[in-house]
């Protein structure tokens, strides 16, 4: 019945036989599905609006064995008090539900902190979802890269760990922590402090920047000044207060998170030390409170939209038994009075 008749609603078999092609051709079609010749999909496409024929979502699920679903996981095992409501976490994951959303899927959160090995696989092997995003690999690299080599789909946002058989997409961390300890470098600074907890890859790789900027100008770096931080703003506070007591020469401050860096400029504002003209601050992320704080952060911007793009689009790759390649992408320095020249 075309649209707007009274009668039954037909079946993908009436379609099939409208369009004098297959049941499998129509689903592919409707899909939109590259398989199926571009005027192919218009002609059954443009027959489906006429009629008023719809695929019923469970129906195509249980016909594909597929969910339409994303699982994305946020391991937390080397910091449970980490919460989800962190800036960072809240700007990807709304980039990651808009770029799901935009290709026809759902998605699925949950936060891991019980170091049980097949957290990775249960989404796919329950058929809860039909691939798995990991935001942050923790010190769960090991669990991961196992569920990849036995099939899993499963790409991660993060650093390329060597040798890795699963996907990656991440920014130049390296780069990052070179850009922040160069602006500070070249804006005179010379006591710089790094913040961050360099047990994580990610975070390491930020470290090894911060040294090569000052290896490249010929400057020492003092390790006094290197604390290995968490990114919970409590447990900041608690472990920059020694620092900033302890080190009346510190003029500038490279943090691996801007929630770090925000931290350190109320500890610095309470210890009496005025964050541009005592110590410049940067932080790591551009998430949208860094514009707002007093003063504005200076920090390295991720484009976390594109990554969250890259990942969804690596994710379906995998579903579709394509391969995919990891992707390092570069950040950028953005200037703000937190780091205004001495």
């Amino acid at each position: 019945m075309p649209n707007g008749s009274s009668g039954p609603q037909l079946t993908m078999k009436d379609m099939a036989t409208l369009a004098g092609v297959s049941e499998s051709t129509v689903s592919r079609a409707l899909a939109d599905h590259p398989s199926i010749a571009a005027k192919t999909r218009a002609r059954i496409q443009a027959l489906s609006t006429e009629y008023g024929y719809t695929i019923n979502p469970v129906a195509r699920s249980l016909r594909s064995r597929q969910t339409r679903t994303l699982a994305v996981v946020i391991p937390l095992f080397h910091d449970q008090a980490q919460h989800l409501s962190d800036p960072f976490f809240s700007l990807i994951l709304g980039h990651l539900a808009d770029a799901a959303a935009a290709r026809g899927y759902e998605m699925l959160l949950s936060k891991v902190v019980d170091r049980d090995q097949a957290w990775v696989s249960r989404a796919i092997d329950t058929r809860r979802a039909d691939a798995v995003i990991v935001i942050g690999q923790s010190v769960a690299h090991e669990t991961i890269d196992v569920a990849a080599r036995q099939g899993a789909p499963v790409v991660a946002w993060g650093a390329k760990v060597a040798g890795a058989a699963y996907v990656t997409v991440g920014s130049d961390n390296r780069m990052g922590g070179d850009l922040a300890a160069s602006h500070l470098l070249d804006n005179g600074r010379r006591r710089l402090a790094f913040l961050g907890d360099r047990g994580l890859l990610e975070i390491s790789q930020r470290f090894e920047g911060f040294v090569a900027a000052h290896q490249r100008r010929g400057l020492a770096w003092d390790p006094t000044l290197v604390i290995d931080t968490r990114f919970e703003p409590q447990e900041a506070r608690c472990d920059t207060l020694p620092l900033v007591r302890g080190a009346p020469r510190l003029d500038g401050v490279v943090a691996a998170s801007d929630l770090i860096a925000i931290s350190m400029i109320q500890v610095l504002g309470e210890a009496g030390r005025r964050t541009p003209e005592d110590v410049g601050v940067v932080g790591f992320d551009d998430t949208p409170v860094a514009a707002h704080t007093n003063p504005p952060l200076t920090t390295i911007r991720q484009d976390i939209h594109a990554g969250a793009e890259a990942l969804v689009e690596r994710a379906l790759r995998l579903i579709a038994g394509e391969s995919a390649t990891s992707l390092e992408m570069p950040v950028e320095l953005i200037v703000r009075g937190s780091s205004a020249v001495a």
